[in-house]
């Protein structure tokens, strides 16, 4: 009895050094980020440092000031460029893949099996295939240079629709959909008022997935935006400051890195008692 107790305990003792040295390999590139943005320049590149500096102001001051760098564009206007394109593009796909995978779930219909192979597929495309077509749309609709081509693709996005689809397979009940047409339920009333509050953990999953990937997203917006330089989004910016070899100021680029990272972090701490919420809810057999 006292070596399984033994045994036990020598197993949990290791699992807890491996989530720990797996925190700290996950958390030391954060912190490296933290450090550097309130360091001097010549400091980064003597080496790493463990210890925050006291430069933090004065690069957040020169990331304000940056603007003949960047095209008359400092990091608050690249913000809210960025939170412009990346709201209503995470709320767009959010709502629609999730109405895309009810009506997967909920429906039978003729061409239901050849829809869910189409969505498969496309989710196996590469954006850099499609970008050259995605382009020639966008100059025909005369919306190339605005930030519609970055908010409205943003309807069609498999890979929710894939995730969404998997969670009401176990753990939407379809029952509850009958019971609410019987009562004269609109089909889109039962969707708004009755499925999307059932879906609130996936939902929050994938608005963290959505709205960093629309965050972080440089590839599109640069070939989009290539024309409207004072439209550009927070990639962009921290790109542009990079873009003068001579003049790169090391301080100033991890300090555009971090603040790029706060809204992230903000959305993830916003949404992520919904996540642990239908974790629990999830946990519970009946």
């Amino acid at each position: 009895m006292d070596q399984e107790v033994k045994g036990v305990s020598g197993q949990k003792i290791f699992r807890y050094i491996v989530c720990i040295l797996l925190c700290i390999i996950s958390i030391f590139p954060f912190w490296i980020l933290i450090v550097n943005s309130t360091l001097k320049s010549s400091d980064i590149v003597d080496g790493i440092k463990l210890i925050p500096g006291g430069e933090f102001i004065n690069n957040f001051k020169a990331l304000l000031d940056a603007g003949a760098k960047t095209s008359g564009v400092n990091v608050l206007q690249a913000m809210l460029n960025s939170l412009i394109v990346t709201v209503p593009a995470t709320i767009l796909q959010i709502y629609f893949g999730s109405l895309t995978a009810y009506a997967v779930t909920a429906y039978n219909f003729k061409l239901k099996k050849f829809l869910w192979g189409f969505i498969y597929a496309i989710m196996m495309i590469p954006t850099q295939v499609s970008i050259v077509g995605f382009v020639k749309v966008c100059n025909l609709t005369h919306i190339s240079g605005t930030f519609l081509p970055l908010i409205i693709p943003a309807i069609a996005a498999p890979t929710t629709v894939y995730f969404m689809k998997q969670y009401m397979e176990s753990g939407l009940s379809l029952e509850i959909v009958e019971a609410a047409r019987i009562d004269g339920s609109s089909e889109f009333a039962t969707f708004n008022r009755i499925v999307l509050p059932l879906l609130k953990p996936a939902m929050a999953t994938q608005a963290i997935f959505g709205f960093v990937a629309s965050w972080n997203n440089l590839y599109t917006p640069s070939i989009i935006l290539a024309t409207e330089r004072n439209k550009m989004t927070m990639p962009m910016y921290v790109s542009s400051l990079k873009a003068n070899d001579k003049e790169r100021d090391w301080g100033q680029i991890y300090c555009g890195l971090f603040t790029t990272v706060i809204p992230i972090l903000v959305m993830y701490f916003f949404l992520s008692k919904y996540i642990i919420a239908g974790v629990a809810l999830g946990g519970v057999k009946e």
